[in-house]
């Protein structure tokens, strides 16, 4: 969360600030899958004030940076601003600013984080596939400097290590789906779909699918190394069509960087019996424990 704070909108300087926008955003996220009943005391009442608060906050930021053009950050907040100034710019308006900073913040955050944590949790659970992505990893490590850092080439070619983010992220099926409108009467096995129908797609389901994921409660990324799954009609982790989820690459890219110096510096091992739950969101409640050693 603070590293997506300081990329939208450079709030590392200020502690207290970053405090209570992780806090508000963590609050606004759980009330997602929750009933909406906005009683007091509710999940869903709690993430309603705490979008309020919100506001309230990005409101004043987006006000203090507009009045400081002559100290621009450079962050996603930056180039947001100066686009608005453009009149063709669709995001013009403090509320739209606002409604896309809470987007960026919460996309990037919480979908990362728990796919992090689940590929941690099944690599721990399976020791083949962590050799396997340790041996990759290592290769590419090699006779680089002691304090490297990766580039692109090193990047594109961790095949297995790309296969492991995809395989993670089919299991854990962070969102249940998403929602798309019939443009035209639809046919589906004898069923049709008025036109203007809102349908539920639920990638947990078609994340599941034996006929696309043979075995599909194996964890196997293998499977992604042996057939073209990514160019599969019926490949929904990060959506699909002209809405296909604009952050695919940059949060496997995220993964990646952090499972490559993972697997080359340590082994764990997990402390405990963690718990994760999975419903209504993937979370692991007690939090998860492992112990590290190096390599």
């Amino acid at each position: 969360m603070l590293l997506v704070l300081k990329l939208v909108a450079s709030t590392e300087g200020n502690i207290a600030l970053t405090k209570e926008l992780e806090e508000a955003m963590h609050q606004v996220s759980l009330s997602f899958f929750t009933v909406a009943i906005n009683l007091p005391g509710t999940t869903y009442n709690k993430g309603l004030k705490a979008r309020r608060k919100l506001v309230q906050m990005l409101g004043k930021l987006v006000e203090e940076r507009r009045a400081s053009k002559c100290s621009r950050s450079n962050d996603i907040l930056d180039t947001i601003l100066k686009n608005s100034e453009d009149t063709n710019c669709v995001i013009q308006t403090d509320e739209q600013i606002i409604d896309q900073i809470i987007a960026f913040v919460l996309s990037g955050y919480e979908t990362a984080s728990i796919v992090l944590m689940m590929a941690v949790k099944y690599l721990h659970d399976h020791p083949l596939a962590q050799d396997e992505l340790r041996k990759e990893n290592l290769e590419i490590r090699k006779g680089k400097p002691e304090n490297y850092t990766l580039n692109w080439d090193d990047y594109r070619s961790m095949s297995f290590t790309r296969s492991v983010v995809l395989e993670a992220l089919r299991m854990t099926s962070i969102g249940l789906g998403f929602l798309r409108r019939t443009t035209v009467d639809t046919e589906i096995k004898g069923y049709v779909i008025p036109k203007g129908w809102t349908v539920f797609v639920s990638t947990v389901e078609t994340n599941k699918d034996p006929d696309t994921y043979p075995e599909p409660l194996k964890f196997n990324p293998w499977r992604w190394l042996k057939s073209n799954l990514e160019s599969h009609q019926y490949f929904m982790l990060f959506g699909g069509g002209a809405r296909l989820c604009i952050g695919k690459e940059l949060g496997i890219l995220e993964i990646s960087i952090f499972l490559h110096y993972l697997v080359t510096r340590y082994r764990w091992e997990e402390i405990g019996e963690n718990k994760i739950v999975r419903f209504p969101r993937v979370e692991a409640p007690d939090g998860l424990y492992y112990r590290l050693r190096d390599c």
